[in-house]
């Protein structure tokens, strides 16, 4: 019988990427700037933080929930000022009652981590609900990861798939790989091979090595789809390329039922698959 690592469950460890999407935000060429926030995000966007923070402080101190969502991110990051958490905390909450969405989810993750604050799962899940009704899909996903293991509210599977789902279906990689898990386990929902692969498949193909991890072990299992070896090989080898170094050793227990030509082969389409930007991985 095939040996592989288990399937990868999704951890705590998920939420904390929330520094990368802030900072996105800011840098958004689609954000909307008024009036001198925009002069603060030019300087932002050059690098210039000290410039930004004497823009934005007055303007937040008035109440523009932008600038004090941005202030909260320079504290945060301590980027052009000493870092502090309990000034991060300020300003997201001063955005944050302006319903600012962004803000309401970083406060959250503050409350989740206990970053600043006393970890309180309880206030994190409240946050995360405001800014996850308001259609923000890392809040989805963080408020379904509370709910699956049962933080700050009762464990309840059906709820974390559907905060999932709404994350998923506006295309948040780690919310389409952790409903895929939630459809090969049956939990929340009927157990569905073929459902779950097609979830992975989507992450997978946006670059999630975990999900490109778990593709390889559907193949390699026969799980939702025929038995395939090269293409399992081809998956584990992807998401080994991309960082995620428990794909090697499944990687190389598949190889050993492999001929040395059908290797060749799935290293190939491996290449193509990477080269194409996953477009072509069939």
């Amino acid at each position: 019988m095939l040996t592989c690592v288990r399937h990868i469950e999704e951890t705590k460890s998920m939420k904390r990427i929330i520094h990368a999407v802030v900072m996105a935000l800011l840098l958004a060429p689609g954000m909307l700037w008024a009036d001198d926030s925009g002069a603060g995000y030019d300087a932002y966007a050059a690098g210039d933080y000290e410039t930004a923070y004497e823009i934005w402080l007055p303007l937040a101190e008035k109440g523009n929930r932008l600038a004090a969502f941005s202030l909260g991110v320079m504290y945060d990051q301590g980027q052009g000022v000493p870092q502090d958490d309990a000034e991060a905390m300020r300003w997201y909450l001063v955005a944050a009652e302006q319903g600012s969405a962004q803000a309401q989810l970083n406060l959250g993750v503050m409350y989740d981590q206990g970053q600043g604050v006393p970890q309180d799962y309880a206030e994190a899940v409240r946050l995360y609900r405001l800014a996850a009704e308001q259609g923000n899909a890392q809040a989805q996903l963080n408020l379904g990861i509370m709910y699956r293991q049962g933080q700050g509210v009762p464990q309840d599977y059906s709820e974390a798939v559907r905060w999932y789902r709404l994350a998923a279906e506006q295309g948040n990689a780690q919310a389409q790989l952790n409903l895929g898990i939630m459809y090969r386990q049956g939990q929340g929902v009927p157990q569905d091979y073929a459902e779950a692969m097609r979830w992975y498949r989507l992450a997978a193909e946006q670059g999630d090595a975990r999900a490109q991890f778990n593709l390889g072990l559907m193949y390699a299992h026969g799980e939702g789809v025929i038995q395939d070896y090269s293409t399992a090989h081809m998956w584990f080898n992807i998401a080994a390329r991309n960082g995620y170094s428990r794909a090697v050793n499944n990687r190389d227990v598949i190889a050993d039922r492999m001929t040395p030509e059908a290797i060749a082969e799935a290293q190939s389409h491996a290449r193509i698959c990477l080269e194409s930007d996953y477009q072509d991985c069939d």
